[in-house]
């Protein structure tokens, strides 16, 4: 994984877990992620989180890089989820998923896949368009690509709180992407998974 690349993580909780889109854990998950956004070679730009797992759109400088950048966010998000829901042990499954994205348009196919990941998940369970908000339980108000107006503001948005991601760096997840297009806020991200070559590691420690 040469140089500073986009990557594409999923991040899965144990069936145990309470159902993570509340207000209450988003929030303190933005807090939580304000926190850890930064750090030497790694940066979280993007984020979604459903009710089981939590997509990041993260730049990292390699593979070690990645490897402690993920370390450290997914305790954090450990924590977060014991704190908020009284619980404790583990949290994380014991694989993450991650997919290194190379051209601009695989990651402008990243971007909306995780901006416009609830979405997907709307039409998978009811089976019909879903309207087209702001998923406040995501980074979608600090996204600068929205094609016409950016979405009006749904659940959670909270138009008013403080940034918690890192701006991006790579030409890819900056400039790149956007020869390709904009991303409409009515796009519906296929659930058909994303190409190239997916890569697992054990995360086991991270939950500790």
């Amino acid at each position: 994984m040469p140089g500073h690349c986009p990557v594409l993580v999923t991040v899965r909780v144990l069936d145990d877990v309470p159902p993570l889109r509340c207000g209450r854990f988003v929030r303190a998950f933005r807090e939580t992620l304000s926190k850890c956004a930064q750090r030497l070679g790694f940066r979280v730009v993007h984020y979604s989180i459903q009710d089981d797992h939590a997509h990041f759109l993260v730049e990292a400088q390699g593979k070690v890089c990645l490897a402690n950048g993920m370390k450290s966010l997914a305790a954090r998000l450990a924590r977060c989820v014991n704190r908020v829901f009284g619980r404790v042990g583990r949290v994380l499954a014991d694989r993450f998923h991650h997919v290194v994205k190379r051209t601009p348009t695989e990651v402008r196919r990243a971007l909306a896949y995780v901006l416009l990941n609830a979405r997907k998940h709307f039409r998978q369970r009811r089976r019909r368009v879903p309207p087209v908000v702001l998923d406040g339980a995501s980074s979608g108000l600090w996204f600068d690509g929205w094609k016409g107006r950016g979405p009006p503001p749904g659940r959670y948005a909270d138009a008013g709180r403080a940034c918690e991601v890192a701006t991006p760096r790579t030409w890819l997840l900056s400039k790149g992407w956007r020869r390709i297009g904009l991303v409409d806020p009515a796009e519906v991200p296929g659930g058909a998974g994303e190409r190239g070559r997916i890569r697992r590691a054990d995360v086991s420690a991270l939950a500790a």
